[in-house]
């Protein structure tokens, strides 16, 4: 039986302010990768964050797709 795929999406951009989750440029949304599991989404997301440190503004998400396609993947 073959395990249940749960997809994670790394993106990031560079935020309006430091107190939002807005970004200041929709068109400018990186999309790193897709990933078979939150390990592998993790790594790819901490390798972008650390290599954008220097700028303040620069977030790089994990989003969790799989609970949005399937939300009875919640507690996964």
């Amino acid at each position: 039986m073959a395990t249940k795929q749960l997809l994670h999406l790394v993106i990031g951009g560079e935020l309006a302010d430091l107190n939002s989750t807005t970004f200041k440029d929709l068109t400018k949304i990186e999309f790193v990768g897709a990933y078979a599991s939150n390990a592998e989404a993790v790594k790819a997301w901490r390798t972008k964050a650390q290599a954008t440190v220097d700028n303040a503004l620069m977030r790089y998400f994990v989003i969790h797709a799989h609970k949005l396609i399937d939300p009875t993947t919640a507690g996964e």
